[in-house]
């Protein structure tokens, strides 16, 4: 993606910008291609997973594809300046990764077979890079909502590790942590591949199925 920096270390909380008190920048109200809300509050029964898989372009269509996923958003995640922006994302001095917030309808999907989704549509071995996007916004993250999320989470690395590992893969880098500040990214990057069909994606995973986190049904 633009602005690419190519930054290879994260900064600490002192070396990170200043930030802002408010978002400098207004996000649209209604997701382009499912038509429902991109911020909440969200309809009673629904939860939230955060996921960091590289460009957030490409990996936003993954999950609004996906069945039972009643929307989702792009923004900026795991860092230390508050309401940043993608400028400041990119010059790598934010300590934030791109990331997709995803609401989904546990009646319908589960977070495992989200996880699926995640772990195959990418390659989590990477560390501060994604295929051809290098930097620390690009780093593979899981970012959980509660203490069973983060049970599940651990579970499916820990499986998926041991897949990758028989073929022939390093060791996951996966930054795997409560979720903190979710900052919504500018309204050009909402839904990006709706409105930019033939834009760029710059997902690719390793061709590995992940053998944890099979897609089921709630009670």
């Amino acid at each position: 993606m633009l602005f690419n920096r190519h930054k290879s270390q994260l900064p600490s909380a002192d070396e990170a910008l200043g930030g802002r008190a408010e978002r400098p920048f207004a996000v649209p109200e209604r997701h382009t291609v499912l038509g429902n809300a991109l911020l909440g509050p969200y309809p009673d029964g629904l939860l939230v997973a955060d996921f960091g898989l590289g460009c957030f372009w490409g990996a936003e269509r993954i999950f609004w594809q996906a069945p039972g996923v009643w929307t989702t958003l792009v923004g900026y995640q795991g860092g230390h300046t508050p309401h940043p922006t993608y400028e400041e994302v990119c010059s790598g001095l934010t300590g934030h990764t791109e990331a997709v917030r995803v609401v989904y309808d546990p009646k319908t999907t589960s977070y495992g077979e989200l996880l699926r989704l995640f772990w195959e549509s990418h390659d989590p071995t990477q560390g501060f890079r994604q295929g051809n996007d290098v930097g620390t916004q690009y780093r593979s993250a899981l970012y959980t909502h509660s203490a069973d999320q983060a049970a599940e989470a651990e579970t499916s690395r820990a499986g998926y590790q041991s897949v990758l590992t028989s073929s022939g893969y390093g060791e996951i880098t996966t930054e795997l942590l409560p979720a903190g500040p979710f900052y919504p990214a500018e309204a050009y990057h909402q839904q990006y591949l709706d409105k930019n069909p033939a834009g760029y994606c710059g997902i690719g995973g390793t061709g590995v199925s992940c053998p944890i986190g099979v897609a089921r049904v709630a009670d």
